[in-house]
């Protein structure tokens, strides 16, 4: 499996993910939230062959990153915690990094040193410590 650093207006993102952002089914998993990007933006795709397994977009803001809306198939916890390993490589503490978790993925970032800030219905957000 590779996981591919994409820039968030690179039309080679497109290509990868426009399948399954707008796939209606996809969709229903991100409780009908719209995927988005912009030069804000940097994605980690992983793709397995000519299959894209999952997506982690970080969204660069002021004062932190954050991870949101991200997609794995079939909730696969393997290809999640290979796409946050490569999110973590990558920003190395270079600025604070939150994410927007699903509430059944919080425990998987904790193990990665994330800390509970908020918790809504649905989802958890998270800091890096």
């Amino acid at each position: 499996m590779e996981i591919k650093r994409l820039h968030g207006t690179d039309k080679e993102l497109y290509y990868w993910v426009a399948p399954l952002v707008m796939n209606p089914e996809v969709l229903r998993k991100n409780y009908n939230f719209p995927f988005r990007t912009s030069e804000h933006f940097e994605w980690f795709v992983a793709i397995d062959g000519d299959k894209v397994c999952g997506f982690m977009p970080v969204e660069h803001k002021r004062s932190e990153a954050v991870i949101n809306n991200y997609y794995v198939q079939n909730k696969d916890s393997d290809v999640l915690g290979l796409l946050l390993q490569e999110v973590l490589r990558v920003l190395n503490s270079k600025e604070q990094l939150s994410v927007v978790s699903f509430l059944e993925d919080a425990s998987l970032f904790a193990e990665s040193g994330f800390v509970e800030t908020k918790k809504w219905t649905r989802y958890v957000k998270m800091t890096k410590e």
